[in-house]
């Protein structure tokens, strides 16, 4: 007789050290084998990785990193980081200047990275680098999380991978499935149109479930811990987590894996903690609410458990969706996975879920708050595309319709979540169908309001491109077209509105905008007599449709002439009523950017720059909470000239490079021209960066030659700016010799100067060249402008400062000195007293020394470290010698500049990149700028560091 022995034990602890195999991605390996082998071949290209969160992205790439290692291929890995987004660029230098065998003068490339202005220069030098080690043999470089990378990062791996494109480097890349920024979404077009090959991973089959189970229990698993574990729905990193809160209830009997006990109770999960720690605290909170009320919910449940408004969920449930925990399941929104739920419900008290469920079920019946339903048995993606897209099928024009209701509705507050429905509106629309223009047409401004411009403008030109539109149909989509290419390319919005406004029989409301947005164009141009005439013409096609947007625009339009004509109170009028008209209609209707921004501009221009930086902080603030990625940009922009102005050149410097980390400009970008790209070479100038100034230079020369007017003469200031710094004042002269000579009536005010405080400038300019007609010229203009607007102090200061430069005489200096004490212009206040200084050092030295020395102070508390040196040579020659000021900076962190130690104390204080941005109303992106500064002057590489160094500073120690 034999008897059978039954053996019991509980489950191994697993190994350290030890990864379980991969399981159930084979054809995908074997995909990258035969890309590395290709590779091997010299044969170089991308890899797009894909999947939603837990899938298992990072394991795949760390098995093709193993695997290229192991036929001796060179390996850089990066990886990006949702709260160390502080460092542009850093992901991809980490992986191409860290590890065992980091590119060559790696050094030096990192110096280039932290020193600001030098991105043309990095570029060049990392392509060098790659180029060079790729010719001793094959290169895998590898990027992790694409989804949370800056943008400068994006736009150096496109630049990169797309020049490089004939070399032996393979690039492979992971980015989540679903939602991601629009920078990115951009990156993924563009490498996807140069030919990147995809991998979209999957969930696991039953199989490799099975044995992933086996792996980590150390036994195969019986029904019930088969069946528990198909929970996880093949997502592997859910799997892992579930197996590994199993380990105390599963015994192993007989070589079988089995609970005895029954199921236990659903813990916390390590991942989902960590997704919910980076969550804002508004966003964390709903997500705790919505997993307690136990099924899919209605955002008015969210609202009413909340005690707000739907309307104050808005970023909260965006931020939720994004972080890929909850999704949209018709008008509900639903968990992407039930063990998610029930994770995050793990780490709420037990009494806190009995009240919130007792609170939702006490809600009235039938009302919209009430609106609970019992979750189904998957509330995955799949399931959330099925409600959104209902039953249809691709055409249904019923469906169609829905989303374009509802894109219309969510235009005004959620521009983001209104394309997509747009975009899901065109997708379902035959291309045969007679609304698809119509539908081409109301995507294209949602599209460029996201920040997907590229994408707005390829969608529009296919349209036109494909023929055969109706008049009515063609128009719409020039029209959007034109309010597209307005920041980008001026003459492009010029021609596609005069194409559009041309076509017969168009309604006479779109051809009224089609007119609006043709002034515009010709205002921004710099084409001031066109702009006029069609503006004339615009105003009784617009009065006759009774359209209250292309009025709003058209004062604008006026604004801009009254300007030109140098009647700035005219100006400031037709402005403030431009202004006032979009506010009242809404931002959504706005033809081109928004009315505001024009009067903030003009503002600045005639000395009000607190009025005008308080309007671009709220600009700012507004559209970064409405998710109008174009607007904030250009708010950006715009705040940078004034930030420039008022003599803070730092903070000037951090908003043009926010402003210019974009990877999605379908154009030259004619308002960056004209905003950042001037402010930077401007602050290179002040701050003696020459390699900046002449990287700048060159983007003048491209300028020159661009098709609108008012471009070519920033670019000849810019060029004339330069040719002075570099001590060639004949030269200067020269380049300006189209701007001063073009015809008075399409001049720009100031005879092609940015600026009333220019006209110094170019006055001290030209007589250094002899070339005193010009200057006689340039006070002739600010003393005209300055009695046409007498109640302006700033431009009487400028006027008696450059008639004193013109006529060396000391008392128009000495009343320029006296204005400008009443007019927050810093930096033309100290050039006054700079150059009253200089009077008065020929014959009284000792009357000159109080002049030095208060322009040295404003210089030195504006960062202008070449000006600053300048003054202290005239100090010097007056036989002064001054210490090193200090000015404007902090005892505990000489180092640092106001507003970088503002955002360095929060940063340590614990707060991420988004909270300091919040918190000061910045961008991320300006943040970032102030973080990498900060990081290079303190001689630091992490949080950890500034932590740790503002505990010792503040200390006093």
């Amino acid at each position: 007789m034999s008897v059978n022995r039954v053996t019991t034990r509980t489950v191994p602890e697993e190994a350290e050290g030890v990864r379980a195999p991969l399981r159930g991605r084979d054809a995908e390996l074997a995909f990258i084998e035969a890309r590395l082998d290709a590779l091997d071949r010299g044969e170089g290209g991308i890899i797009r990785v894909e999947g939603p969160v837990g899938i298992g992205r990072s394991r795949i790439l760390a098995e093709a990193a193993a695997a290229a290692r192991r036929r001796g291929t060179r390996v850089f890995e990066g990886a990006a980081d949702p709260d160390e987004q502080f460092v542009p660029l850093g992901p991809l230098l980490d992986g191409l200047l860290s590890g065992e065998e980091p590119l060559s003068d790696a050094v030096r490339l990192r110096d280039l990275a932290t020193t600001p202005g030098q991105r043309f220069w990095l570029l060049q030098e990392l392509g060098d680098r790659l180029r060079e080690t790729a010719r001793n043999g094959p290169l895998l470089v590898v990027l992790d999380d694409l989804q949370w990378c800056d943008d400068l990062t994006l736009l150096t791996f496109n630049t990169l991978a797309a020049g490089l494109s004939s070399h032996a480097i393979l690039w492979l890349v992971a980015v989540r499935g679903g939602s991601v920024p629009s920078g990115v979404r951009t990156t993924l077009d563009r490498i996807r149109q140069a030919g990147a090959h995809e991998l979209a991973l999957g969930a696991l089959d039953d199989r490799a479930t099975t044995r992933i189970t086996e792996d980590v229990l150390g036994a195969a698993p019986d029904p019930d811990v088969l069946r528990l574990v198909r929970r996880a729905e093949g997502v592997p990193q859910l799997l892992i987590e579930l197996l590994g809160s199993l380990r105390e209830a599963v015994m192993i009997e007989n070589g079988t894996a089995g609970l005895p006990a029954g199921p236990p109770a659903p813990r916390e999960l390590p991942s989902v903690v960590r997704r919910l720690d980076q969550l804002s605290d508004e966003a964390r909170e709903l997500v705790r609410t919505a997993a307690a009320a136990g099924a899919p919910v209605t955002v008015a449940l969210l609202a009413e458990l909340l005690g707000r408004s739907p309307a104050a969920l808005i970023t909260a449930v965006r931020e939720s969706l994004d972080a890929d925990l909850l999704t949209e399941s018709g008008d509900r929104l639903a968990f992407r996975h039930d063990l998610v739920r029930e994770a995050v419900e793990a780490g709420l008290p037990l009494s806190l879920r009995q009240a919130l469920r007792g609170q939702a079920a006490e809600l009235p019946p039938g009302s919209a708050a009430s609106s609970v339903e019992p979750p189904g048995p998957s509330a995955g993606r799949e399931g959330a595309d099925a409600a959104e897209a209902g039953t249809a099928g691709p055409g249904d024009a019923a469906e169609a319709d829905r989303l374009r209701t509802a894109a219309a509705e969510l235009a005004a507050t959620a521009p983001g979540p209104a394309a997509e429905r747009s975009l899901k509106a065109l997708e379902l629309t035959p291309a045969d169908a007679p609304e698809r223009p119509r539908v081409v047409a109301e995507t294209i401004p949602l599209l460029w309001q996201t920040g997907r411009a590229a994408q707005a403008r390829e969608l529009g030109s296919s349209a036109l491109a494909a023929g055969g539109l109706g008049p009515e149909d063609e128009a719409r989509i020039r029209l959007a077209l034109a309010r597209l290419a307005v920041p980008f390319d001026f003459s492009e919005a010029v021609r596609q509105a005069r194409a559009g406004s041309a076509l017969p029989g168009i309604p006479v409301d779109v051809r009224g905008r089609l007119l609006a947005m043709l002034a515009v164009g010709l205002s921004m141009a710099g084409e001031h007599s066109a702009a006029e005439q069609v503006a004339a013409e615009a105003w009784e096609t617009a009065a006759a449709a009774g359209d209250r947007s292309a009025e709003a625009t058209l004062t604008t339009v006026r604004s801009a002439v009254s300007f030109h004509r140098m009647d700035l109170a005219e100006a400031f009028r037709q402005a403030e009523r431009a202004a006032a008209l979009a506010d009242a209609l809404g931002v959504s209707t706005s033809l081109w950017v928004p009315e505001a921004l024009w009067h903030a501009l003009l503002s600045n221009t005639t000395g009000r720059s607190a009025e005008a930086l308080a309007a671009a902080e709220d600009g700012i603030r507004i559209t970064r909470e409405q998710g109008r990625t174009a607007a904030t940009r250009m708010w950006l922009m715009t705040r940078s000239r004034i930030l420039l102005e008022a003599g803070r050149l730092t903070d000037a410097r951090a908003d043009a490079e926010a402003a210019s980390a974009t990877t999605d400009d379908p154009g030259p970008g004619n308002l960056a021209d004209v905003t950042l790209r001037y402010v930077m070479m401007r602050v290179a100038l002040h701050t003696d960066d020459r390699r900046t100034a002449r990287a700048y230079a060159a983007e003048a020369r491209r300028m020159r030659s661009d098709g609108a007017r008012v471009v070519r003469h920033f670019g000849s200031w810019m060029l004339a700016l330069m040719a002075d710094f570099e001590g060639r004042p004949d030269r200067a002269m020269a380049e300006l010799d189209e701007v001063m000579t073009s015809p008075a009536a399409d001049r720009p005010a100031y005879a092609g100067l940015v600026d009333p405080a220019d006209a110094p400038v170019l006055v001290r300019l030209a007589l250094r060249a002899g070339a005193h007609e010009r200057a006689a010229q340039a006070v002739a203009l600010a003393e005209r402008l300055a009695v046409l607007n007498p109640h302006l102090t700033f431009l009487a200061a400028t006027a008696a400062h450059a008639r004193g430069l013109l006529d060396n005489d000391l008392a128009p200096l000495v009343r320029a000195v006296r204005l400008y004490e009443d007019c927050p212009r810093p930096l033309a206040r100290a050039s006054a007293l700079e150059d009253a200084g200089r009077k008065l050092a020929a014959t009284r030295k000792s009357e000159a020394v109080p002049y030095f020395d208060t322009a040295l102070a404003l210089y030195a508390r504006a960062g202008a470290e070449r000006d600053v040196a300048r003054v202290r040579r005239r100090l010097r020659a007056a036989g002064v010698r001054r210490r090193p000021s200090t000015a404007g900076l902090s005892g505990a962190w000489p180092e640092l500049t106001a507003a970088e130690i503002r955002v360095a104390r929060l940063v340590a204080g614990g707060l991420t990149n988004q909270q300091v941005a919040e918190h000061l109303s910045l961008s991320p992106h300006t943040v970032s700028s102030h973080l990498r500064r900060t990081f290079t002057k303190l001689d630091i590489t992490s949080r950890v560091e500034l932590t740790r160094l503002a505990k010792h500073r503040d200390s006093g120690e």
